[in-house]
């Protein structure tokens, strides 16, 4: 895009992802289903379409539709474990670092299908502050692409849905976004093709400046 076609979109608060958004975890996420894949007989190329944006257990659950949901918890628990324990290949998404530090005393936060130690290893291996409000997986009773989380993040920072702007790059994270009532930024390859909002290549082509009402501009682009 050039700046005579950049979008420009206003908001009050931003609700960001992070694997895929802010922090490029793909390296982590294939070794372990493709361990997972190769465990259950099932192709890692049809598994891997599925996982993006879920949290683990409703990814089995999709995968596995008649396997007992307490098996799929108790192999969440593993899978987080693995996942927790490498860190190999993780690095922020081009931008994230820059787009962060133009967010500080800005209204925004954290909503991820990660738990706590997975998002505050995950940012740390990236190099990536955290922001203050933070919406982890064991935060929710519902895995996106239930909206849950994002309007959990909206009532904890104090803002009606429909003022909120979210940062997604997974089918199932924008199909919550966009079901809890916000506009979306898609980021990276795999956002374009589940309809958000407008679609970026990665937090490189995103500004955020304050207006003095507490507006938040957005140029994309």
């Amino acid at each position: 895009m050039t700046a005579e076609t950049a979008t420009v979109l206003t908001a009050r608060a931003l609700l960001l992802d992070m694997d895929g958004t802010l922090v490029n975890s793909d390296a982590v996420v294939e070794r372990c289903w493709q361990r997972w894949s190769e465990r259950h007989g099932l192709d890692f190329d049809e598994v891997i379409k599925v996982v993006h944006g879920r949290q683990g257990y409703a990814s089995m659950a999709v995968l596995l539709p008649e396997r007992p949901m307490e098996e799929n918890y108790a192999e969440n628990r593993e899978m987080l474990a693995a996942e927790t324990a490498d860190m190999d290949g993780v690095v922020p998404v081009p931008g994230a670092a820059a787009f962060l530090e133009s967010l500080e005393g800005l209204p925004h936060a954290l909503v991820t299908s990660a738990d706590v130690p997975l998002s505050t290893g995950r940012m740390a291996a990236a190099g990536l502050s955290l922001p203050d409000v933070r919406v982890t997986a064991e935060c929710v009773g519902a895995s996106k692409p239930d909206p849950e989380g994002f309007l959990k993040g909206a009532a904890e920072l104090g803002f009606d849905p429909a003022d909120c702007i979210v940062f997604e790059d997974s089918g199932a994270g924008i199909a919550a976004g966009l079901a809890a009532g916000m506009r979306v930024v898609g980021i990276g390859p795999r956002a374009g093709e589940y309809g958000p909002t407008v679609h970026v290549a990665d937090l490189t082509q995103v500004r955020v400046t304050a207006a003095g009402d507490g507006t938040l501009q957005l140029t994309i682009g």
